[in-house]
């Protein structure tokens, strides 16, 4: 009791000043009671409040030295275990085994008030700060369990919230002395810092999302990023979720994400993700093209959905390479016409992204991203392709390439169907090869497509039964007289080449405007090119009215028959009274 009287009070003296002297008085510190067990090596001190002082920090907010983040903290218990109060008298090393927080609350707020580290007064190390005092100071363990954190990020137009609930901190190994106040292999002096996050989850401010991870764990030592069970969720049903909004609908799901090199102090202080190899494994991502027409679609151009151009929306970017290691991707699309939905499947992605930053120190020395992948075209065919993006250029510039291997033509008919209104009964792919450029505004280059036995049945959409109806007569000419069955036609002629040309309408994101290039080009190889869907579209007139033509004759004989035999009754009528009057 009597040390605890005596020096409670000096203790949190002490710690009163020591935060306000080490921070310039922007924090102020409080507890309301601490127990001192000096023989037992403990401390136990209750009730940790740490709160700025907002008039210091606006005054160094116009400064132009103000931090960017600020911080408030309330422990409703601290525990110092295992301290060696001798060591601290005699050899001035001060020497704690444990220190747990426990149900700590803290509450943090980002501003971006400047981009660099601000000018520091005081350039001395913080060893050499308090080295008249203390020779040494070490903390085997820092832990702090069931942390809740508020964090607010007052960058935007409107202050985003973010609340954890289930997050657990750790700091092993604190040390700061004469050898460790230069090691850079250390974080805040820790050898090793931990965080783990469980059970994170949120919703979109629009309620169309809801997003998820099952556990996030950092650490320090290893400047390694994980997450676990990542998900990305529509909270409505395509349908539904139309009615909302005019944007494309993404579901994602992804059982790992990996950020190695991941530099957490930068991201910290300015909210830069930097990594070198962001790792993905086991996922899939669903793109739903919304049909809905923005009544404004004159004036919104969805260039903004480009790779090239959206990069720039997410927060400060730089990651040397991601790895895609099995993503399904697929992409939709209803179509009005068909009253059907076509879907486009890239089955066990596999691939890197290189150079994908948003940094402008680092686009001065390098502005392309280039972007190399594998996967199953519909489950089906081996695909490779190649993108580069200008991540500079003011049209947005962009190219792609590949190269798509043998496979059943049929596989596509969950795409060919709905949106080209065309169902292909047999055949086989044996290469398709694309070479495209593109930008804002148009897309150029050349289609190979080399196959054998082409056979297609086209079809109309029955919009009563929410079917498509077989064109038997559009599909026999089509088969007849269109659709080149082969290219090479044969072994004597080359095969034919496609050169395409197409100007994206400004409401056509990237994937659509990607998809409907190349069957720009597919079309025509097939032999289903405008002018020959016109000259179907002309013997199908033709056939009608032949059909009309036949059945106005038809009717006309009918008609005549009828007034034969009308006549000749009439007429035998007339002799039958003459007859009777004789």
């Amino acid at each position: 009791m009597l040390v605890n009287n005596y020096w409670s009070p000096i203790l949190a003296d002490k710690l009163k000043s020591t935060v306000a002297n080490s921070t310039d008085n922007l924090y102020q510190a409080n507890f309301d009671d601490a127990q001192l067990h000096v023989l037992e090596g403990r401390i136990v001190i209750h009730n940790i409040t740490l709160k700025p002082d907002t008039s210091i920090y606006n005054a160094l907010k116009k400064a132009h030295l103000a931090p960017n983040n600020l911080y408030e903290l309330h422990v409703k218990k601290l525990v110092l275990k295992h301290i060696h109060p001798f060591k601290l008298y005699f050899n001035h090393k001060l020497d704690i085994g444990e220190i747990v927080l426990s149900a700590p609350m803290l509450k943090v707020s980002y501003q971006l008030n400047h981009a660099k580290d601000t000018v520091v007064k005081d350039k001395r190390t913080l060893y050499q700060q308090i080295s008249k005092s203390l020779k040494m100071i070490h903390i085997g363990k820092v832990i702090l369990n069931d942390v809740k954190l508020r964090y607010e990020n007052h960058k935007g137009a409107k202050v985003a919230v973010s609340e954890l609930q289930d997050l657990n901190l750790s700091a092993i190994d604190l040390l700061i002395d004469s050898a460790t106040q230069f090691d850079k292999s250390r974080f805040l002096y820790c050898r090793e810092m931990n965080a783990e996050l469980n059970n994170y989850s949120g919703q979109s401010a629009n309620g169309l999302y809801k997003y998820k991870a099952k556990q996030v764990t950092f650490s320090t030592r290893t400047s390694q990023l994980n997450a676990y069970d990542c998900s990305l969720i529509a909270t409505r049903p395509p349908e539904e979720f139309f009615e909302h909004t005019y944007k494309d609908r993404f579901v994602s799901h992804l059982d790992s994400l990996q950020l190695n090199n991941f530099d957490f102090e930068v991201y910290n202080k300015y909210h830069t993700i930097s990594g070198s190899n962001l790792i993905l494994t086991n996922g899939s991502i669903n793109i739903f093209g919304n049909p809905r027409k923005n009544p404004k679609a004159d004036t919104v151009n969805k260039i903004r959905n480009f790779p090239n151009v959206a990069i720039f929306r997410l927060p400060n970017l730089k990651i040397d390479t991601i790895s895609l290691r099995s993503i399904d991707a697929s992409y939709e699309e209803y179509n009005s016409k068909t009253k059907q939905a076509g879907i486009v499947r890239f089955d066990r992605t596999r691939g890197y992204f290189y150079n994908v930053t948003n940094d402008s120190a680092a686009l001065t020395k390098n502005h392309f991203c280039k972007i190399n992948l594998n996967t199953q075209f519909m489950n089906r065919g081996n695909l490779n392709v190649d993108f580069i993006f200008n991540l500079t250029d003011k049209r947005h510039a962009y190219s792609y390439k590949g190269r798509l291997g043998a496979m059943s033509l049929p596989a596509v008919n969950p795409a060919s169907k709905a949106l080209a209104s065309v169902a292909i009964t047999s055949g086989r792919l044996n290469s398709l090869e694309f070479d495209m450029q593109g930008n804002s505004e148009v897309a150029t280059g050349n289609v190979t497509l080399l196959y054998n036995n082409l056979k297609v049945q086209l079809l109309k959409a029955d919009t009563t039964k929410l079917k498509m109806k077989h064109m038997t007569i559009a599909s026999f000419f089509a088969n007849a007289l269109i659709i080149k069955h082969n290219n090479p036609d044969n072994s004597d002629t080359p095969p034919r080449s496609i050169p395409v040309t197409f100007q994206r309408p400004i409401d056509y994101p990237f994937f659509k405007t990607v998809w409907h290039t190349l069957l720009a080009g597919i079309k025509p190889s097939f032999g289903l090119d405008a002018a020959s869907q016109q000259s179907v579209k002309d013997r199908l007139e033709e056939h009608k009215q032949n059909v009309i033509e036949r059945k106005q004759k038809k009717q006309i004989r009918i008609e005549k028959r009828e007034q034969r035999r009308r006549m000749k009754a009439y007429k035998a009528s007339l002799k039958n009274k003459d007859l009777e009057g004789k």
